[in-house]
């Protein structure tokens, strides 16, 4: 099974999740810790029958590696190649039955013949705002804090509909309500804990206000490199964090000379788009 989908969302969990419904035994490895063969050859011979192999951002994953996996997804086994030169010798490994899980976050960094040897593969969107709700219920009752109106909405409300932002704010409002409001939530702490984190009403960041404002100052398509220099992130956190929520909430969009702010970006930052120009997303249609 191939989990694809926003950081955040669960994937990890839901690995965890299949793990136990299967009553099987998991093994938690990531892309990057996996450099040559041999190393994915000490994880797999040593899996017990029916384990669940679960490797998170298997994108990274190097090609050579990527082949290794490919006989033992089909068939169970594993070639190894011992020595170098005219010695060299092939050992082949029979593994015992097992199911793979893969999370990323790049799909389409995925080799297509690697990809379609999955039979299963999901994407996870954003979630409602009624179910990171019930999401921030559960994680309430974790934590012992009490919750009263809507209080966990008005979180689910400002969390990117992503449940690792939603948990992560839960956490920092429950320290706030501990120490000032006898360990309760309800609306108006949870929007002052949001304040204090510099999380607006839309579930903008600082960093994304400072992204749509370098886009807002320049008034025209600006590069990815320049609002990374501007704002003093990284390029690759731009493009996978911050970017996808402004795209999908409307705020940018994505033009073959570079970012720019729509109308409704301009006008969360209080601004007047500039006139005679098409900044709306439904030039792409």
């Amino acid at each position: 099974m191939l989990l694809s989908g926003p950081p955040g969302l669960g994937k990890t969990t839901l690995a965890h999740i299949m793990a136990s419904e299967m009553g099987a035994e998991i093994r938690e490895t990531s892309g990057p810790m996996i450099e040559k063969p041999g190393d994915l050859a000490g994880i797999l011979s040593t899996l017990k029958p029916g384990a669940l192999l679960f490797i998170d951002e298997i994108h990274s994953l190097k090609r050579v590696v990527e082949e290794y996996l490919y006989s033992a997804m089909e068939d169970y086994r594993i070639t190894i190649q011992l020595g170098e030169g005219a010695s060299t010798q092939a050992l082949t490994l029979t593994l015992p039955p097992f199911t793979l899980v893969g999370a990323t976050t790049r799909e389409g960094q995925l080799s297509a013949p690697f990809r379609s040897r999955f039979g299963i593969r999901e994407r996870l969107d954003l979630y409602a705002v009624e179910d990171l709700t019930r999401i921030l219920v559960r994680s309430a009752k974790l934590l012992a804090v009490e919750h009263v109106g809507d209080g966990l909405m008005a979180i689910a409300q400002r969390s990117r509909g992503t449940a690792r932002y939603a948990n992560n704010h839960l956490r920092r409002i429950r320290d706030l309500a501990q120490v000032h409001y006898g360990n309760r939530i309800d609306r108006a702490v949870a929007e002052e804990g949001l304040d204090m984190l510099g999380i607006d009403q839309a579930g903008l960041t600082a960093i994304d206000r400072r992204i749509l404002e370098c886009l807002a100052r320049n008034r025209r398509p600006v590069g990815l490199k320049t609002i990374a220099v501007t704002v003093g992130e990284d390029e690759v956190t731009i493009e996978d964090i911050y970017e996808p929520f402004l795209i999908q909430s409307g705020y940018l969009i994505k033009t073959p000379t570079g970012r720019q702010a729509t109308v409704r970006g301009y006008q969360h930052l209080g601004l007047t788009p500039p006139k005679g120009e098409d900044l709306g997303q439904e030039r792409l249609f």
